[in-house]
């Protein structure tokens, strides 16, 4: 009996992501940027920049989602 590799599947089949992979990009954005504008707030003793902070963590993990599992396929040119 031959066992195929459990990610081997048809020629030109994109592969697909993990979920989790997006979960995490996008909580530690938040967790990241969040807590970096946390110390910049005690710092300046501010009240809005960890608002800003978590924003911009969660649109950049938002945006290495989508470019993570949005790349192009290379075309095939025979």
């Amino acid at each position: 009996m031959s066992q195929q590799e459990p990610s081997a599947g048809p020629q030109g089949e994109r592969p697909k992501g993990d979920p989790w992979h997006a979960f995490g990009y996008i909580v530690s954005g938040v967790a990241i940027y969040g807590f970096l504008g946390w110390l910049v707030d005690r710092w300046l003793e501010t009240e809005f920049v960890v608002a800003i902070g978590i924003i911009f963590g969660a649109a950049l993990g938002i945006y290495l989602t989508f470019s993570r599992f949005n790349r192009a396929q290379p075309s095939d040119q025979k």
